[in-house]
């Protein structure tokens, strides 16, 4: 997913491939049986290391109520064609606003339901280090006043995505500013290895940075705020948790779950960090994060029965600790 004006967009490695074409992903949906009583839960993930992370976790957790699980790499068109023919039964990743035009026609035919906005604080836009920020560069207008010790260049992702043409529409138009400033594209990984470089001298730099992601956690940095209506800071997204619309009929359970499992933004941070900075398997990453944090679990499960209609909790602390 790239990430648009308005909307966070993770492009991280992800050890996951995505090789499956729509056509015979949707072939081999068909060849599979409509569960009556959903014996198994299948999530359409997309090879987004935040949204990997985050459906093994609600993964471990239904399989400890008593559910089969089965994770899919599947693109979001794919996703949003298989909820609909209910071939899957949960999507962790509904960005909003750059999936509106897809999601929202199908909430209006009664095919999906948004269940929760299952991320808190999901945010993009420029960032500077922290020492630039505390040195009073704190919006994007302020970028101006300083233009040389930034060499007059914004260090951004691929070309094509939203934030860029945003950024490329405030110079054009010469907003906040930008006009004489320069926008560098380049991959993700390279952006963050140059901004990385000039962090570990203390040089100026301003560039494009989202979160949840691992830059959060391993770097010092700010979000700017927005200027003159600039649409390149202070950009707010929304993280939807989407399921077919008769999910709610046929598990109720698994649905009141879904219905809680909100996460904070700094432990999806903590998720994709160990994940794909540190290059951890995600089964690892959610067993060891669910065994010390049975706190916020118990929120998750708060009035949530196993399949046997013993307490969720229970059975969790079972398996995973006290």
């Amino acid at each position: 997913m790239s990430i648009t004006a308005s909307s966070a967009t993770i492009n991280s490695t992800t050890t996951k491939t995505l090789s499956l074409t729509a056509g015979f992903v949707l072939a081999a949906f068909a060849a599979t049986p409509a569960m009556a009583e959903l014996d198994e839960l299948r999530f359409g993930v997309p090879p987004w290391p935040g949204v990997t992370v985050k459906s093994e976790v609600a993964a471990q957790l239904l399989e400890t109520m008593g559910y089969e699980t089965r994770q899919q790499d599947l693109a979001v068109s794919v996703i949003l064609e298989g909820l609909t023919r209910n071939d899957l039964e949960i999507y962790l990743g509904g960005w909003y606003p750059v999936q509106t035009d897809m999601v929202e026609p199908l909430v209006a035919d009664g095919k999906v339901e948004k269940v929760v906005s299952n991320i808190r604080g999901a945010n993009s836009g420029l960032v500077v280090p922290q020492y630039v920020y505390d040195a009073g560069v704190t919006t994007v207008a302020e970028l101006a006043e300083h233009h040389d010790r930034f060499d007059g260049e914004i260090q951004g992702i691929e070309a094509g995505t939203g934030i860029n043409d945003a950024i490329l529409n405030a110079i054009d138009n010469d907003i906040a500013g930008l006009g004489d400033w320069q926008l560098r594209e380049s991959s993700t990984s390279a952006m963050l290895a140059q901004a990385e470089q000039k962090m570990a001298d203390e040089e100026w730099v301003t560039f494009v940075g989202w979160e949840p992601h691992w830059m959060n956690v391993s770097f010092d940095l700010a979000y700017l705020a927005d200027s003159d209506d600039a649409g390149v800071a202070s950009i707010e997204s929304t993280v939807w948790t989407i399921t077919p619309a008769s999910l709610a009929e046929e598990a109720p359970e698994v649905h009141r779950f879904l219905s809680q499992y909100v996460i904070d933004i700094e432990d999806q941070n903590d998720w994709v960090h160990e994940y794909s900075y540190e290059e951890r398997p995600a089964d690892e990453v959610a067993n060891e994060w669910i065994g010390n944090n049975l706190d916020t679990v118990a929120e998750w499960l708060e009035g949530v029965e196993t399949r046997d209609g013993e307490p969720a909790i229970e059975q969790v602390r079972a398996q995973y600790g006290s």
